[in-house]
């Protein structure tokens, strides 16, 4: 059975009422699963400008898209295909015939227009071009970012000399927390696609996105030109870039003098080299096969003294989405060298850390900030990325929704109205220090890290054009 997913308004009646027999429409897969078991779905995208008529209607358009399309993701590809309202509109019997051919079902007759409804065309494109006047297009109002931080959160940055960076793959950003002076911060987005875990090195730092690795330098010769001028102590540029694929990177950091990156997807740990994607270093025990079927959702590593020593995974499982089944309270911490799982009946635990001779990590599902010894801090938002400078913790929270993935963990019946941003807490007290909260288009943080001796660093695009006309050689 072909079934068609698509958020409201985005078309999916359109396509069904195109297709032979009894219309399927579902806004889910799980809706679409239940109808039948090993359907085949095609998912309808329109472009939100013309989808969500308000900005509030945006938002919830943005939620139900990335839940539907991580439920897509989650299938094998064989089992789901894409098209779009303009597509369908624009070139509908060439997409149809290709909807047909994937899901192996009769192919619609071609469209037919009518004279009469030619001609009723032709007499509304003349008339269309005779008022261009009136043809004002009202252009959607952007949705919005905002930021509401504590004085005490400019105070911290100032004081210890850093900033920090933050991403947010939901929204597709880069986060430059800097501050401005001991009062007031300034948040400055960079744009890339689904930016996930940042290594900080000396005067540089790597990027994973969606399929690729992006290797950043400090330039210092560059910041003097950036508006504006005098402001600014350093200026990263991309110098080199590694195609990965979409391997589903989590978090990388530095060790044994390589960068060491955890890959979701394929439930392993892996290092870059020339002529390969990715090289495999390590994955659980209980993982049999190198699959493309996060079978585990590996997701954070623990990096003691130059070397990777425990990871984090929201399930001991071997097969395909498989931690999904327990995902409240399966959660494990893993010792790399030995194999042997050292924590369990965790919620969603990320971001594992060593830091003053203790392993931290964040229990994401209750949104808490923990030790091996016991919480620390409960937060009030799905817990991921972190930092620490002195005494202070700088933990970054997510909103999450209550889709499939994130529905029935602990917090989300602890916290109806979860937060985003980044927390700061005094890890000897366990009480919040300060706050830096999100509003509008970011919802969800996935890493946060400093940028030690750089109070007010700018980070270039790959398209930017002092990138173009920067230069260093040897």
């Amino acid at each position: 059975m072909l079934i068609v997913v698509a958020p409201a308004g985005s078309g999916g009646e359109l396509l069904s009422s195109m297709l032979p027999g009894p219309p399927r429409v579902v806004s889910t897969v799980a809706e679409g699963l239940a109808i039948d078991a090993d359907a085949r779905f095609v998912y309808v995208f329109r472009d939100p400008s013309a989808a969500t008529p308000t900005e509030q209607a945006a938002h919830t358009w943005a939620s139900a898209t990335d839940a539907l399309l991580r439920e897509l993701e989650a299938l094998p590809p064989e089992r789901w295909c894409v098209t779009s309202y303009d597509q369908l509109l624009g070139n509908r019997d060439e997409e149809l015939a290709r909807i047909a051919s994937f899901a192996e079902i009769e192919k619609p007759p071609r469209r037919v227009v009518p004279e009469d409804a030619r001609q009723a065309a032709t007499r509304a494109r003349a008339l269309f071009a005779k008022m261009p006047a009136e043809r004002v297009r009202v252009e959607p109002p952007p949705v919005s970012f905002e930021s509401v931080h504590t004085p005490t959160f400019a105070e911290i940055l100032h004081a210890i000399g850093a900033s920090l960076i933050v991403t947010t793959y939901q929204s597709n950003r880069v986060i430059l927390v800097r501050a401005e002076n001991a009062k007031t911060l300034n948040t400055h987005l960079r744009t890339f696609k689904s930016p996930m875990g940042v290594a900080v090195g000396h005067e540089s730092f790597a990027l994973g996105t969606r399929s690729e690795v992006w290797d950043y330098r400090n330039q210092s010769d560059v910041a003097p030109k950036i508006e504006p001028k005098g402001k600014h102590d350093a200026c990263f540029i991309p110098r080199n870039m590694h195609v990965t694929g979409d391997m589903r990177i989590h978090e990388i950091g530095w060790a044994q003098n390589e960068l060491w990156i955890v890959a979701t997807r394929f439930s392993m740990l892996c290092t870059l080299d020339r002529d390969h994607s990715f090289v495999p270093r390590w994955r659980p025990p209980f993982v049999t096969a190198l699959a493309a079927e996060d079978r585990c959702h590996l997701n954070g590593m623990c990096i003691v003294d130059g070397r990777v020593r425990y990871v984090t995974a929201l399930g001991e499982s071997d097969i395909a989405n498989g931690w999904r089944e327990n995902k409240a309270h399966g959660g494990i911490v893993i010792d790399v060298d030995s194999g042997e799982i050292v924590l369990r009946g965790l919620s969603m635990p990320h971001s594992p850390r060593w830091y003053d001779g203790k392993f931290w990590f964040l229990e994401s599902g209750k949104g808490t900030l923990a030790t091996s010894d016991g919480m620390i801090a409960e937060l009030p938002g799905f817990t991921r990325g972190l930092a620490f400078a002195g005494p202070f913790a700088f933990v970054g929270l997510s909103q999450v929704r209550e889709s499939n993935i994130f529905g029935g963990i602990p917090l989300v019946e602890r916290v109806p109205e979860r937060r985003c941003g980044v927390w700061v807490i005094d890890t000897r007290t366990g009480g919040i220090v300060a706050f830096l909260r999100f509003e509008g288009t970011v919802q969800e943080i996935f890493d946060v890290q400093l940028l030690r001796g750089f109070r007010y660093p700018e980070v270039l695009e790959p398209g930017n054009e002092l990138v173009a006309s920067s230069f260093t050689v040897p």
